[in-house]
């Protein structure tokens, strides 16, 4: 038995340094990114937990030959991401470009080239997914600020690595192709049905905003100007309600910061409620004085009041459940006699992408303009009618984030299966020649 930090290995298997194990054990080439190039350059972004996703990389300007990169990138690569909090000690495998252009690693990823004679690429891409080495690597190979976290290549270098003997790595790589495969599988199912299910909650929404039973046909376009009851009106927003736009007082002005008490909403909170499935912000980071508030273009909304996201977070929206103040981020109703706040937010919420389709405008950051909203139309039914469509939805919604709840738990468990049958198939838990996989636990 070898002893490691993740404890004792089977007879016949060796700790050996990864630096001892590679052929190349460097960043990547810093990238300088055009339209049109002949090489393909990989982030971070692009190398994400189900495998490189080629929508997400960019060209590299490079006239030379691509194999003199210090990035070049060649099949069997192992690829870690090397930067950032939530990202750091993401692992991939290059097996080349579906396209056949030359790939670079850019310099926010570390390149593992693994000797093949003395650890099998596909083993050791497991070995560094493994959970004994994501979490020895959090805790023992970051250097840098808190807010910039690095991965050491050093440490990296100098980790310690289960070298079963060749014939046996080649057993485990290929037992865990088969079963994660399978695993795979089974949560791309999984998440196929949740977005299913998600599709299934906003055409149920949008159906009774437009009047429809949630049985009946999904509405023909948005903003619902045609095939309403005959009862319903379509109005423009700004005769039902009163529309504001939101301040942000100066900064600088730190008197008008202290002792602060009026809460001050921001788009991640409005963002969160939305995420969170819930209709009401009561809750605020940030908060502003009644000195800054009175001095200053600022607006104190009552409780009750709808607000909308414009830039960040462009078209989500909350209804306020205490009096607050907003950003210039924001626009603001407050609702007349006519008109429940709670049917204006699910009018809103099922606009959503009509609304950045038709009005938001900027190819990086939407902004939704104030004389835009100002022309918003929403169908209106009676008050009555709107509180009832208002239930419907919630309990409709209630049925189905239950069903996906259930799904993401189920994939959670399939992950957590995935993460353990690695663990416990590349530091020698188990025989692979005699196991399925089945019976593997956390």
């Amino acid at each position: 038995m070898t002893s490691t930090f993740i404890g004792e290995l089977p007879a016949g298997w060796k700790s050996v340094p990864l630096k001892h194990l590679t052929s190349f054990l460097s960043r990547g080439t810093p990238p300088v990114y055009v339209d049109e190039a002949p090489i393909r350059a990989i982030s971070q972004a692009a190398n994400q937990e189900c495998g490189i996703v080629w929508e997400r990389t960019r060209f590299h300007k490079c006239h030379g030959a691509p194999e003199l990169l210090k990035g070049h990138l060649v099949p069997n690569d192992i690829i870690i991401n090397s930067t950032g909090t939530g990202t750091l000690g993401r692992v991939g495998y290059f097996s080349g470009a579906p396209d056949g252009v030359p790939c670079i690693a850019d310099s926010h990823l570390t390149i593992v080239r693994l000797i093949p004679e003395s650890l099998v690429p596909r083993f050791g891409f497991y070995w560094l997914k493994s959970e004994p080495f994501q979490e020895f690597m959090l805790s023992t190979m970051t250097a840098g600020s808190t807010n910039q976290i690095e991965l050491s290549r050093e440490r990296l270098g100098d980790s310690p690595t289960p070298v079963p003997p060749l014939e046996e790595q080649r057993r485990i790589a290929a037992f865990l192709d088969a079963e994660t495969s399978r695993i795979d599988a089974l949560i791309s199912t999984q998440q196929r049905l949740e977005v299913k299910l998600l599709e299934r909650r906003e055409a149920g929404v949008a159906a009774l905003i437009s009047g429809m039973d949630h049985h009946d046909r999904k509405p023909s376009q948005l903003p619902w100007l045609t095939d309403l009851p005959a009862d319903w009106q379509v109005v423009r927003l700004g005769l039902i309600a009163r529309m504001g736009s939101g301040h942000t007082p100066n900064r600088s002005r730190e008197d008008w910061w202290e002792n602060p008490t009026i809460p001050w909403i921001t788009t991640g909170e409005v963002k969160q409620v939305r995420d969170d499935r819930r209709e009401v912000i009561t809750e605020t980071r940030e908060k502003i004085s009644e000195l800054g508030l009175g001095n200053s273009a600022a607006e104190l909304h009552p409780a009750g009041t709808v607000v909308l996201c414009r830039t960040a977070s462009a078209g989500y929206s909350a209804v306020m459940g205490a009096d607050m103040a907003t950003s210039q981020d924001f626009v603001t109703w407050t609702c007349g006699p006519r008109l429940d706040p709670f049917y204006l937010l699910w009018c809103l919420r099922a606009m959503r992408q009509d609304l950045l389709g038709r009005l938001a405008m900027g190819s990086t950051h939407k902004t939704i303009y104030v004389p835009d909203l100002q022309m918003l139309r929403i169908p209106l039914p009676s008050l009555d009618e709107q509180r009832s469509i208002v239930a419907r939805i919630r309990s409709q919604n209630s049925k189905i984030d239950r069903l996906i709840d259930a799904v993401r738990r189920q994939s959670e468990l399939l992950a957590e299966r995935r993460r353990a049958l690695i663990t416990a198939a590349v530091t020698g838990e188990f025989d692979v020649s005699t196991a399925s996989g089945r019976g593997i636990e956390d």
